[in-house]
């Protein structure tokens, strides 16, 4: 490389490097290139100088790759690397010139579109044979064989397993596969494979198909819960700092895209809203993990059976309360304060007294300076996810007061009395702003901060704390206060989650539940809250334990097939020793904890004394407050201190009193027992408010209106003899209360009744049903709210029995359900990007059974049947009398050559290998193909043979009649001389006849005129209107009335048509106006319309040739519209809302949550808003559209390609549905029958030679409209694409017509421009069918039927019997598009004829104004006529224009 400058100066920013560049194609392979370029030139710059350099085509993409040591390693640069850093960064004796020789230069070669996965840009490419040459001479070291799947590695041990793993880790593939289990290593960075287009990606593709992803396991689980009817659970499992949260948030942000089929309900914004308000509160940073669960979470997400999201419910575990008071040195308080204090506006500061971090005593322990721009975002992010979840601004304001007291409380400190017993409380300060944010009285305050009450049997005691009791009352009340807060924000959350239906009605639904549970710890001190979790986490281990080997093998047995047990590590132990009755851990916990005078060393001493002989209790020596349990992942250690003060830990009854007595109606709902009593008095508190509300209005009125009093009074005394006001709340909807509208609880008679309906009219409240509904479903996660009260003996539930109890809810929860699991795996302890630690791994490998797991996926028999069961699946594969189950399904597997290993047939089921199911599905779905192949060709041959004989009995019929005919006439000719004279007597030619040749002879002359301008038509459509008389009618007047009417009609269906013929349409219609009866009217009709249309054409001759001018300005105008810019390269772009981090896919830089992107509804690429200007690549969902002057075909070719613009229908489609319109619509059965199949091929024939030099009308109605159908389903794609086709299905399975119609216009909007184009056309076209069902017998439905599978098909890699099952679906669809379309065609025509009505109106006054207008009038009356007839002029213009 040689730096250069053109200027001989010195300055670095104009240095210029040379680079060499080797192309790899297949023309001048050899041929290099040599280019200057600046130093802070990028891979894309570079690029596009060496394709303009060598000539090449730039429309395809290319890739630069930099190859160090001869091959042995490349690496594909990313768009924004600078290759001249690369070159730093090699030998020096390769910067200079870097020639292909010395083994470092870069290559540029083509790039691809295929659809792997690209886990980063820096990607090896290296080549097979180069890289064995390597290895051979000894340069590199062999590299093991690469598995996405354990269960198929040759050799299976743990080195195996943890080769494989690392191997995968280091080339960033962190997902793995075990059968149907994933295996996530977490990288400890973000990596650019979680964005729309890898949900598409794996959507409804089999499981183990594709690379191993996250994605993959939530679409496996969506698409087995809608297939077999059955509840589906995904366990995610790990130690803290395995990635459980995220992968978590992945599968929730998948499993909602995946419903958002047609119509997004609002829950899945919500769901996708919930998940970083409650990280923000729950989660913290610890010493394994940046962002650690606190607590546990289960989310169900409820679908209804067709999969469209029906709600969901958050159910959370044991709230890591401690940690608001102390925590390690390296460890963080909840995000949520530290978003709060750094993110929060100068404003917010001052509302709540917010300080610096530094200053408050419960965030003292750590600094941050370099997060603080991270902060602000995420403080942002919290915003727009509270607003999702549905946070009004004002609870917003009232949960950061909260929060800010919290933190205020921390700083309260103690100091002994000067005079006198107990302690001073202070600062001044610190009091008085914790009043201000809570709303209490300082006295009461720093009464329930230094004393406590009890209660003796006669008397009431106030006793002072002493130092370390004030310092634990205050810790307390902390605690107890966020504890309440953060279970008000999941009821909230609940609460929006709620589907309203689900209080009116039962409808069956499924659910996918994920789990995110706090994972194993051990930290250096561990104490009650990593003893509860961890038992936790061995629960979850043996139910793991018993879906994957113990129900499993107990399976095996019992169906008699031939299996050998693998051991597997039992944890069932351990679990006794934590719950087992009466010694269990956990209940002697609570026996010690009722007992006044116990302690931690008496709770240790008992510990010790019943459990001194289980494997399972490690003693501790004396002395040592602390004792070990050996887990199913190792040995903890846990202090023992506080064990039994953090197991009662409630809220005290000073604190509560306190509390209850604060301004702040929120507040005391925070610390309500029963939310729904809350709710009801504060309906009473809320009507009472009211009525001195509105009693203060009436009184002020009276005082103003003194004199109106007496009537009034008597006015309503005579007309209302009930009471004075009736409350009737409707249950359904209550208004909304003080706890949810801030400032209702302190309204006061100043206020305006304005002011208070307007607070009434606040929607999406709680109201009390839905809340005792959230209440039933969650009862055990308020357990905790039964707070203590002097006057109550009866004491709560301790910690540990109400985690036990929801525990147990979940297990029962998980036991019902199917579940997928994902092993979570810390790469490291030091939370380092991308490192892999063998040591550490091999340990979660060895405690989880990994070894043990990956031999019973691999030995067992993932796919298991029932003989019913198999046989409805597999019916068309076996014969077709099925006597002996077991032998024809047995007879059936050897003939397909499936290895005797790959299956067993037991006792009741049968048991199969997944790759064997695989390929038992494949021939089924060929077997199917092949028989509905054979019912079409079995049809067509009857359809066929129907038509022979139809059309051979109509030639005998024509021969009969032929011949008959010869016979008279020769009889005729024989008795002509003796009766001639009597003929011509008997001759009576009339006029009708003469004018109907004169007719058909001028029909082509001005019946057929093309017309083109809509301007035109629009005036042709007000000429007729004028034509028209309705007063004393003959016969053929009334037909020529009827049928200009209904012809008008269709003229104002025609203004987006370019190229109108008239054809035989006016004929058509008058003819079926007449019928039989009326016949001899027609030809004087169609005389009459000739002449009518004559007078215009001869007047709009004399206005073109005045007006030529006008004429090209508007032709130009035209032709600019026509050619407005698509969107870049094919892309549609549309806002998006990013809920997870993403990475743009043109400047891969980050795209935050809650930021807006956009993405290309076809291809899912995101980007920046600021990339659109800069993207490059073609959309891959879309072809390239045909060029200029390019010759194709016009069937079986993509839609794209047939079309100019976006917005415009292909020709042959347009030319075909024109000619229908015109001369069809009125034929019996028009898209029912089918057309000769001689004259479609022929017709087919000249459509792809010259489209536009064929004349339709040389062909049956039958042969065109079967064209259309065939045009449209040879199609490659069809109009309705595949990616759209689940999408309109769960939109046609929506419970209400009105929400199946948005849903299926929503869909439309994705559309290509091309494809919205042509099904719009085409919608229309069935529309104007439709409207004539009277002659053709054509209905919505019927039509339905016909082009459902022509513009709404299945994939071709779909099971055909699935298929079959949607016919109804998509018949249903576009029947709703017909149905609606019509709609709105009726509901413009009514408009149109009412303004035609006002029009004629107006025009009829202006007519009798100018006749009755006297010669000679005064100058006032003159200008007075003038004004109005001007008005009315003006009024039909604006008609017209409004027309």
């Amino acid at each position: 490389m040689n730096v250069t400058n053109g200027k001989a100066t010195s300055y670095r920013d104009e240095a210029v490097c040379t680079l060499q560049i080797y192309p790899r194609f297949a023309i001048k392979p050899g041929q290099g290139c040599i280019l200057r370029v600046p130093k802070e030139a990028t891979a894309t710059t570079v690029i596009k100088t060496a394709l303009a350099t060598l000539g090449m085509d730039t429309s395809k993409p290319y890739v630069l790759v930099e190859v160090q040591e001869y091959g042995g390693e490349e690496w594909v640069l990313q768009a924004s690397d600078q290759p001249v850093q690369r070159v730093l960064l090699w030998p020096r004796k390769a910067q200079d010139k870097h020639p292909q020789s010395d083994g470092y230069f870069f290559a540029l070669q083509e790039g691809s579109y295929d659809r792997s996965i690209q886990y980063d840009v820096m990607t090896s490419v290296r080549q097979e044979k180069v890289a064995q040459g390597l290895v051979n001479r000894g340069f590199v070291t062999q590299q093991p064989q690469e598995y996405d799947d354990l269960c198929n590695l040759p050799e299976l041990t743990e080195e195996s397993i943890l080769g494989t793993l690392r191997h995968r880790f280091h080339k960033q593939k962190i997902y793995t596969f075990a059968r149907n289990i994933l295996i996530a290593v977490n990288p400890f960075k973000f990596l650019p494979i979680y964005n729309p287009r890898y949900v598409k990606m794996y959507e409804n593709q089999t499981l183990g198909k594709l690379e191993p992803h996250v994605f993959a396991i939530a679409d496996a689980a969506f698409h087995t819960m809608l297939n077999k009817k059955v509840n589906q659970c995904i366990v995610i499992s790990g130690e803290s700092g395995s990635g459980k949260t995220q992968s978590a948030n992945f599968l929730i942000h998948c499993l909602t895209a995946l419903s958002q089929k047609g119509y997004s309900s609002g829950v899945e914004r919500t769901i996708l809203g919930a998940g970083p308000v409650l990280e923000a509160f729950g989660n913290a940073k610890t010493a394994y993990n940046n962002n650690s669960s606190r607590f546990g979470k289960f989310v169900q997400v409820n679908y209804l059976e067709s999969g469209v999201v029906r709600g969901a419910v958050v159910e959370k575990y044991l709230l890591e309360k401690c940690r608001l008071v102390s925590r390690g040195k390296t460890e963080r308080n909840y995000h949520v304060f530290y978003y709060l204090l750094i993110g929060a506006s100068e404003e917010e500061k001052d509302e709540f007294k917010l300080l610096c971090p530094e200053k408050y005593h419960y965030l003292r322990e750590v600094t941050l300076r370099t997060d603080q721009a991270e902060m602000k975002h995420e403080f942002r992010r919290l915003h727009q996810a509270m607003e999702m979840v549905g946070f009004l601004p004002p609870t917003k304001k009232q949960i950061f007061s909260v929060l800010s007291a919290i933190l205020y409380l921390g700083n309260v400190t103690y100091e002994p009395k000067v005079v006198g017993e107990g302690l001073k409380v202070g600062p001044e300060s610190v009091l008085s702003a914790i009043s201000d944010l809570l709303k209490v009285k300082v006295e009461l305050l720093v009464e329930a901060l230094t004393t406590r009450k009890s209660m003796t049997a006669n008397d009431r005691l106030i006793l002072p704390y002493s130092f370390s009791e004030a310092i634990t009352a205050r810790d307390s009340m902390a605690q107890s206060l966020y504890s309440a807060l953060f279970d008000w924000i999941v009821l909230r959350i609940n609460h929006a989650l709620l589907n309203k239906r689900d209080l009116e009605e039962s409808v069956p639904s499924l659910s996918i539940g994920v789990l995110d549970i706090f994972g194993f710890e051990d930290f250096k001190t561990n104490s009650f809250e990593q003893f509860c979790i961890n038992y936790a986490n061995e629960q979850l281990q043996y139910y793991c334990n018993q879906r994957i080997f113990k129900l499993e093998q107990e399976e095996y047995m019992a169906e008699g097939i031939t299996w050998h047990n693998i051991d597997y590590p039992d944890n069932t132990g351990c679990i006794s020793l934590f719950c087992k009755k009466p010694t269990g851990l956990l209940y002697l916990l609570d026996e010690e904890s009722n007992f006044p005078q116990a302690t931690d060393s008496t709770l240790l001493e008992k510990f010790k004394q019943q459990h001194q002989d289980n494997p399972f209790f490690v003693q501790t020596p004396v002395g040592e407050p602390a004792f070990v349990i050996r887990h199913f992942a190792g040995k903890v250690k846990y202090q023992i201190k506080d064990f039994r003060e953090k197991n009662t830990d409630h809220m005290r009854p000073d604190i509560v009193a306190l509390l209850r007595s604060s301004e702040c109606s929120y507040l005391r709902q925070l610390i309500g027992a029963n939310p729904v009593a809350v709710f009801r008095w504060g309906i009473l508190r809320a009507t009472i408010r009211t009525l001195a509300v509105f009693n203060e209005a009436g009184r002020r009125w009276a005082e103003k209106h003194p004199s109106n009093i007496y009537q009034h009074c008597i006015t309503y005394s005579l007309h209302n003899q009930g009471p004075l006001i009736d409350f009737s709340f409707d249950r359904s909807e209550e208004g909304p209360l003080e706890i949810f509208i801030p400032g209702l609880d302190s309204f006061t008679s100043d206020e305006t009744v304005l002011n208070v309906i307007l607070l009434f009219s606040v929607q999406n409240l709680i109201d009390s049903h839905s809340l005792k509904f959230i209440m039933g479903l969650k009862q055990h996660n308020w357990a905790t709210r039964s707070l203590l009260h002097l006057h109550t003996k009866k004491k709560p539930p301790s910690i540990s029995a109400q985690f036990q109890a929801s525990l147990s809810k979940l297990l029962e929860t998980l036991r019902k359900a199917e579940p997928f699991f994902v092993r979570c795996i810390r790469s490291n302890g030091d939370k380092r990007e991308m490192h892999f630690d063998d040591a550490l791994v091999l340990q979660q490998l060895r405690y989880t059974g990994m070894l043990q797991t990956v031999r019973i996926r691999r030995s067992g028999y993932g796919a298991k049947f029932t003989f019913k069961e198999f046989t409805d699946q597999f019916r068309v594969l076996l014969p077709k009398e099925i006597s002996t189950p077991q032998q024809d399904i047995t007879n059936l597997l050897t003939k397909m050559g499936l290895p005797s290993s790959s299956f067993q047939i037991g006792r009741t089921k049968v048991f199969l290998k997944e790759s064997e199911r695989q390929i038992l599905q494949e021939a089924l779905h060929k077997e199917v193909m092949r028989s509905i192949i054979i019912l079409q060709r079995w049809f067509r041959a009857c359809l066929m043979r129907k038509q022979y004989l139809r059309e051979r009995e109509g030639i005998i019929t024509i021969q009969v009649l032929f011949v008959w005919l010869a016979r008279g006439c020769l009889v005729i000719a024989n008795g002509s001389h003796s009766y001639s004279p009597r003929v011509k007597n008997c001759r009576n030619p009339t006029i009708k006849i003469s004018r109907a040749t004169r007719v058909q002879e001028k029909w082509n002359a001005s019946l057929d005129r093309e017309i083109t301008d809509s301007n035109e038509l629009r005036q042709l459509d007000e000429f007729l209107g004028n034509q028209v008389c309705v007063d004393e009618l003959s016969e053929t007047e009334k037909i020529f009335f009827l049928a200009t009417t209904q012809f008008r009609d269709t003229i104002k269906t025609m203004y987006s048509i370019s190229l109108l013929f008239f054809g035989k349409c006016y004929q058509t219609r008058v003819s079926s106006l007449a019928g039989l009866q009326k016949a001899l009217e027609v030809p004087l009709v169609i005389n009459l319309f000739q002449s009518v249309l004559d007078g215009f054409i001869r007047g709009e001759l004399k206005r073109l040739e005045t007006e030529p001018c006008k004429v090209k300005e508007r032709n130009r105008r035209k032709s600019k519209r026509d050619k407005c810019p698509d969107g870049p390269l094919g892309h549609l772009f549309s806002t998006y809302q990013v809920t997870i981090m993403q990475s743009c896919d043109q400047c891969s830089s980050y795209i935050w949550g809650m930021e807006k992107a956009f993405m290309c509804s076809s291809c899912k690429m995101v980007c920046h808003k600021k990339c659109l200007s800069k993207i490059t690549v073609n959309c891959t969902g879309q072809c390239d559209r045909k060029k200029e002057g390019e010759q194709t075909l016009h069937f079986s070719v993509p839609l794209c390609a047939l079309v100019r613009t976006a917005e415009s229908v292909p020709f042959v489609m347009e030319k075909m549905l024109v000619h229908v319109e015109m001369n069809g619509l009125y034929t019996e059965g028009i898209y029912r029958k089918c057309g000769s199949a001689c004259r479609a091929k022929e017709l087919r024939h000249i459509l792809e030679k010259d489209p536009q030099a064929v004349s339709l009308d040389n062909y049956p109605i039958h042969t065109i409209t079967g064209l259309v159908k065939l045009w449209l389903r040879e199609l490659p794609e069809p109009l309705i694409t595949y990616s759209l086709y689940n999408d309109f299905l769960y939109a046609a399975d929506l419970p209400e017509a009105s929400e199946r119609v948005r849903a299926i216009y929503r869909k439309l909007d994705e559309l290509p421009p091309s494809n919205f184009s042509t099904l719009e056309r085409l919608i229309f076209h069935l529309v104007k069918v439709a409207k004539e069902e009277t002659h053709n017998r054509m209905s919505a439905n019927a039509l339905a039927i016909v082009f459902a599978p022509c513009i709404l098909r299945c994939p071709d890699s779909s099971d055909p019997l699935l298929s079959m099952k949607d016919i109804n679906k998509t018949t249903l669809c576009v029947e709703i598009l017909i149905n609606e379309q019509t709609r709105c065609y009726n509901q413009k025509m009514e408009e149109i004829q009412q303004l035609e009505n006002v029009e004629a109106m107006a025009i009829n006054q202006l007519k009798l104004r100018r006749q009755n207008t006297r010669p000679k009038l005064d100058s006032d009356v003159a200008s007075m006529e003038r004004e109005i007839e001007k008005n009315l002029l003006e009024r039909i213009r604006s008609i017209k224009k409004e027309k």
